[in-house]
């Protein structure tokens, strides 16, 4: 989810496409938040680990 989020930000940047740079934003900041999540130890949507 990270990497989707970071390819959405690059290509949105590139072309201009600013709903892209958004949606990107969102992945890449939920991306970040389920792996420090799964990280720490919780269980993150009923699995033990998330990447």
């Amino acid at each position: 989810m990270i990497v989707l989020g970071i390819i959405l930000l690059v290509v949105g940047f590139l072309t201009g496409i600013g709903i892209l740079w958004t949606i990107g934003i969102i992945l890449a900041v939920i991306g970040a938040i389920l792996w420090i999540l799964g990280s720490l130890g919780h269980a993150v949507a009923g699995r033990r680990h998330y990447w």
